[in-house]
C-alpha cells in the first residue's frame, strides 16, 4: 500500500482503489470538505503525475472522461484550491508522493487500463440529500427530486411561479455556471417541455449564485448529486464502428515506460535515505523496496 500525506489531505492507493481522504484545516476548501473521502477505482484513473510547486510538489491524477459526475457537473468551475485531485506536497515527501504515481502507474499497464473516455459513471457522486443556497433562493435534492424555494431577492415571475418540485425523470440536464469577477452564475435544471428557457434571472427552475465560496461549494455538489443519476452522456446501445478513443494522455501522465537497472538502483537509493532519515516507516520502506525489486 502507498500512502502520502499532504498539507490539504490524505492519498492512499492499495492496487484497486485511491482513496482521496481531505483535510480538516481552515485552508481545506469547503467543496473538499462536502465530498468527504472519495473512492476513484483504477479504471477511472487516465493518468497521475507530481509537478513542480512552490513549496515542494502538486500531486494530481487526471480522470478518464466521463467518470465522475463531479468533474462533468462542474465544468471546468473547479480551481486549483477547489479541485479534490490536486494534494500539496512538502518538498521533503515528493519521494513518497513519487512512489505512490509509480505504484499507480504500474498498476494501470498491468490491468491494461486506457485513458479513453467511458459510457457510464465510474464513481457514485456526493451523497443525499443536499442542499445549496443561492442569490435568490435555495436547491435541495433527495435523490429522486429537486426543489427550489424563492427568497425575498428573487424576481417577481420567480414568486408567481412559487416553489418548484422537479421530480429526477423530468430532469433533462444540470447547467452550472459560476460566478465570475462582478458577473453572477447560476445553477440551473432543463426539462424537455418544449418551453423557450427565460434568462436565468427569471427563470423558475433557476437559482442565482453570487460568487460566495460556502454558496459556490454546495452548488458544485448539488449539481454533481443530480448529475450522477441522470443518464451517462456517452452512452450508447450500439457504439459506431468507427469510434475512437480520446487523444493520448499528455508525456507527463502516461504510464511510465519500464524502468533501467541504473534507475531502479537510484530509486533503491533514495528510499534507503528516506527510511535513514525517518521520512519513511519500516513498513513503508519494506513496501517500497519490494514494489522497485519487482521492477528490475
Amino acid at each position: 500500500m502507498a500512502e502520502i500525506i499532504g498539507s490539504d489531505g490524505t492519498w492512499t492507493f492499495d492496487g484497486e482503489v485511491l482513496r482521496i481522504v481531505p483535510g480538516h484545516g481552515r485552508g481545506v476548501h469547503r467543496l473538499r470538505r462536502l465530498l468527504g473521502e472519495l473512492t476513484v477505482p483504477l479504471a477511472a484513473v487516465a493518468g497521475i503525475a507530481v509537478e513542480p510547486g512552490s513549496k515542494g510538489g502538486v500531486l494530481r491524477v487526471r480522470l478518464r472522461q466521463g467518470a465522475d459526475p463531479l468533474l462533468q457537473a462542474a465544468a471546468g468551475a473547479l480551481n486549483d484550491v477547489s479541485d479534490p485531485y490536486r494534494l500539496n506536497v512538502e518538498g521533503r515527501r515528493t519521494s513518497v508522493a513519487e512512489y505512490l504515481v509509480d505504484e499507480v502507474r504500474n498498476a494501470l499497464l498491468i490491468e491494461e487500463i486506457g485513458g479513453g473516455p467511458v459510457d457510464r459513471y465510474l464513481l457514485p457522486g456526493p451523497d443525499v440529500p443536499i442542499r445549496a443556497s443561492g442569490g435568490d433562493g435555495s436547491a435541495a435534492f433527495d435523490g429522486e427530486s429537486v426543489r427550489l424555494e424563492w427568497n425575498w431577492m428573487a424576481e417577481a415571475v420567480k414568486k408567481e411561479a412559487g416553489p418548484q418540485h422537479l421530480p429526477l425523470r423530468n430532469i433533462a440536464s444540470v447547467e452550472l455556471h459560476p460566478a465570475i469577477g462582478l458577473d453572477n452564475g447560476h445553477l440551473r435544471f432543463r426539462v424537455d417541455d418544449g418551453a423557450e428557457r427565460p434568462e436565468p434571472i427569471l427563470d423558475p427552475r433557476c437559482v442565482m449564485l453570487w460568487g460566495f465560496k460556502k454558496e459556490a461549494a454546495a452548488a458544485i455538489a448539488l449539481a454533481a448529486a443530480v448529475v450522477a443519476r441522470l443518464p451517462h452522456p456517452n452512452a450508447v446501445d450500439d457504439p459506431p464502428p468507427d469510434a475512437v478513443d480520446a487523444p493520448p494522455s499528455p508525456p507527463e501522465l502516461q504510464a511510465a515506460p519500464a524502468d533501467d537497472h541504473d534507475a531502479l538502483l537510484r530509486r533503491l537509493r533514495e528510499l534507503g535515505d528516506l527510511h535513514k532519515e525517518g521520512i519513511l516507516t519500516e513498513e513503508e520502506f519494506t513496501a517500497a523496496k519490494q514494489a522497485v525489486l519487482r521492477r528490475m
